[in-house]
């Protein structure tokens, strides 16, 4: 018997203009799901690749922004995969669900990358000469000059999402050909996906500049968006840095170190339920918890964080929304109204842990990112107060990230047997 999701229930309120287009809801994405099932197959595998348009949009599952904030889990997506097409129907479509995984799985191995990454943004921000800030400004509003990075980068700002193809494209552009800083093309990613994930943003950036893989860069090519943009974009081979050679760094990433274990609940000891954007869809199958049997709700709003210059509206929006939504469905199913902590203020986190009586706080595991950094900055109040920190982590992260400490094809073998392994 399959336990039912704690949080599945009551939808949320749908306030913000930008969530007409993405309502930030479990209740939207399990639509979505059921929407796109019948075409996790042969259909997507011979499709997926076609960039055609913010308007035609129904060769992909546009479920990224939901697997991002776990409104809806990769293993629910699996197995409507697995159901619906079996193992060899959905390969394409499994292993796009997998890549995802892989990349959390890689940063949480070398946590160093993120920080380091950090510090670059900041310098390179800082190093710009006027001529570069400029050349950056222009890049930004979409007037650079070539037709098909403009359109994309309105699209980016204007919907908050981009084709994973045009991804790859722009930021190949932006680094070879328009010769910009890529950790600030990263850093503009960040401000403006409603997708936008620490680990895939900055590998995928790392990827295409050549540095993930070493010497082995993405270049975007004429023919390339011309096919798979069906003709909408047609730029001239001159336009574009076919050629050009991958970046380089002075030291490689550090060799990879496993992450510590999630941790369970004392069942004895008074708790505090924690809801962050990271993962906002728990079983208590797969967790251990109930909401119910918290003293307390929280939720934490980190999305500001992911960037040195102001994050778009539109993906705060969306933060604010699955917050709430997540909420509401605990609420629905037996917890207190939640209390909104201060971003700004990690030690607000203990504070309201001994408010409520809590002598332990429980979220689902965070990887690496602006929510990881804050929880650690949270850890000495938390410790001065006595309350413990407790993490679970997913089944689905415990079978994929020991593998993730390589290139993608060591866990790509893997699939099927990590499949069988989550039943």
């Amino acid at each position: 018997m399959t336990q039912p999701d704690l949080f599945d229930g009551a939808p949320a309120r749908r306030d913000a203009p930008s969530q007409r287009l993405w309502p930030p809801t479990r209740a939207e994405a399990l639509a979505r799901l059921a929407a796109f099932t019948p075409r996790m197959g042969a259909a997507y595998a011979a499709s997926r690749n076609f960039d055609h348009g913010p308007a035609r949009r129904g060769n992909v599952s546009l479920l990224s922004p939901y697997l991002r904030r776990r409104l809806i889990a990769e293993a629910e997506v699996a197995q409507a995969a697995l159901a619906a097409h079996g193992a060899h129907g959905a390969e394409k479509f499994l292993q796009e669900v997998v890549w995802r995984g892989y990349w959390k799985g890689w940063l949480e191995h070398r946590p160093a990358v993120w920080a380091a990454y950090r510090r670059g943004v900041a310098q390179d921000r800082a190093a710009a000469a006027p001529a570069l800030r400029r050349r950056l400004a222009a890049a930004e509003a979409g007037e650079s000059g070539l037709v098909c990075f403009d359109a994309w980068t309105r699209e980016l700002v204007e919907t908050g999402y981009l084709h994973n193809h045009a991804r790859m494209w722009w930021a190949s552009i932006w680094i070879f050909t328009l010769r910009l800083p890529w950790r600030l093309g990263a850093d503009f990613f960040l401000r403006h996906l409603l997708d936008g994930d620490p680990a895939s943003n900055t590998l995928g950036w790392r990827w295409v500049a050549g540095l993930h893989t070493q010497g082995k860069n993405y270049r975007a090519s004429a023919w390339n968006i011309e096919k798979y943009t069906g003709g909408r974009f047609a730029p001239a081979p001159r336009d574009l840095a076919e050629d050009a050679d991958p970046l380089t760094e002075a030291a490689p990433p550090p060799a990879p170190a496993a992450p510590p274990p999630g941790d369970r609940p004392d069942p004895r000891a008074p708790a505090a339920l924690l809801l962050t954007a990271e993962d906002l869809c728990a079983s208590e199958a797969e967790t251990g918890i109930a909401p119910c049997a918290f003293r307390a709700v929280a939720t934490l709003a980190t999305a500001a964080g992911l960037s040195d210059l102001p994050v778009a509206d539109a993906v705060q929006a969306f933060e604010a929304g699955a917050l709430a939504d997540a909420a509401t469905r605990a609420q629905a199913a037996g917890a207190p109204p939640a209390t909104a902590l201060d971003a700004a203020d990690p030690a607000s986190l203990a504070r309201w842990a001994q408010a409520a009586g809590a002598a332990q706080i429980v979220t689902l595991w965070p990887p690496v990112g602006p929510t990881r950094d804050w929880l650690e900055a949270a850890r000495g109040p938390l410790a001065a107060a006595g309350v413990r920190l407790v993490t679970p982590r997913r089944a689905w992260d415990d079978a994929l990230w020991p593998h993730a400490t390589a290139g993608f094809f060591k866990v790509k073998a893997r699939i099927p047997a990590l499949l069988a392994r989550l039943g």
